[in-house]
């Protein structure tokens, strides 16, 4: 059902208002402010606070109530303040700078330098949104794959912030032809990868002990076109007061007459990195999304409906 007018004015009139009122603070005040604004907001987001309970007691089992509950508040935090960072993407870009501390670059460079194209995957842990923006920031700038907002206006409003310098977002709805001529033309192409995908566009791989409806993407595009594969991540460090953005060495990809199997070889590998960040950073990871929801067949579900 399609939104009234009424109803996309009021909702960018509020999106536009929380930016501006972010924006108008400094950087790390915005940070601080958003961090303490969303836990405050978690006691009152039943569903998700029970999606992401549920989240933490398949992945640390061994964790007490009180020890997840802490935790997911930490990464409700982490929330907000990837939005006040994200309201100051379009202010002065010596401030984000000198928030962010960059290690691995020369690994993308020399990836870029091979000419066969390059693709970034990484997932929602930390300031993700900040991982692209800050490639740009520093000299790289790349295509990455996004889910338009339901919200034209709002929609328009991220875009000019994502997009401003010299980044380009992709409709993952239609974005097959557009990422095969990014990858031919030797350019970087970046996708999250560890969210519940669709049947039709993923397969099962194990994350955290479970069967993960993960998509494919990433391993059927670097088969094709024999681009590079790299992990891209962006935590905040505690003790460094930074964010880190991390570009790891590129993985080892094997190709054999199988390539079903190889697809789902490459799929688990990337797959495995993210749980390995999860399990570094859990109170940076997006909690409240229900990852396990598609089962395979005959799996008992996952979530309370």
């Amino acid at each position: 059902m399609s939104k009234s007018n009424l109803q996309i004015d009021l909702e960018y009139g509020v999106a536009r208002f929380v930016l501006a009122v972010f924006a108008g603070l400094p950087l790390r005040v915005a940070m601080r402010a958003g961090a303490s604004l969303a836990v405050c907001f978690s006691w009152f987001a039943g569903r998700l606070r029970r999606t992401g309970e549920r989240n933490l007691e398949i992945a640390f089992p061994e964790l007490s109530i009180d020890q997840r509950r802490r935790l997911l508040h930490r990464a409700f935090g982490n929330l907000g303040r990837l939005l006040g960072v994200f309201s100051h993407f379009n202010n002065d870009n010596q401030r984000l700078q000198d928030l962010i501390i960059c290690e691995g670059l020369d690994h993308l460079s020399n990836a870029q330098a091979a000419g066969h194209g390059v693709i970034l995957f990484t997932g929602h842990i930390g300031a993700w949104e900040l991982s692209s923006f800050a490639l740009s920031l520093f000299g790289h700038p790349l295509s990455f794959l996004v889910r338009r907002i339901d919200n034209p206006k709002i929609e328009a409003m991220v875009d000019r912030a994502r997009t401003r310098l010299g980044n380009r977002t992709i409709d993952k709805r239609s974005a097959a032809r557009e990422m095969l001529a990014i990858l031919r033309e030797g350019d970087t192409l970046g996708i999250l990868v560890d969210l519940n995908t669709l049947d039709r566009e993923a397969i099962f791989v194990d994350f955290f002990n479970q069967p993960a409806s993960t998509t494919f993407m990433v391993a059927k595009l670097a088969l094709r076109t024999g681009a590079a594969v790299l992990p891209v991540f962006a935590p905040w460090d505690k003790e460094r007061d930074r964010f880190v953005l991390k570009v790891d060495p590129p993985l080892s990809i094997q190709r054999t007459e199988n390539e079903e199997e190889d697809v789902r070889r490459l799929t688990q590998q990337y797959t495995r990195i993210v749980e390995d960040y999860v399990r570094r950073y859990p109170d940076q990871w997006l909690w409240i999304h229900r990852r396990w929801k598609t089962r395979p067949p005959g799996e008992p579900e996952m979530y309370n409906r």
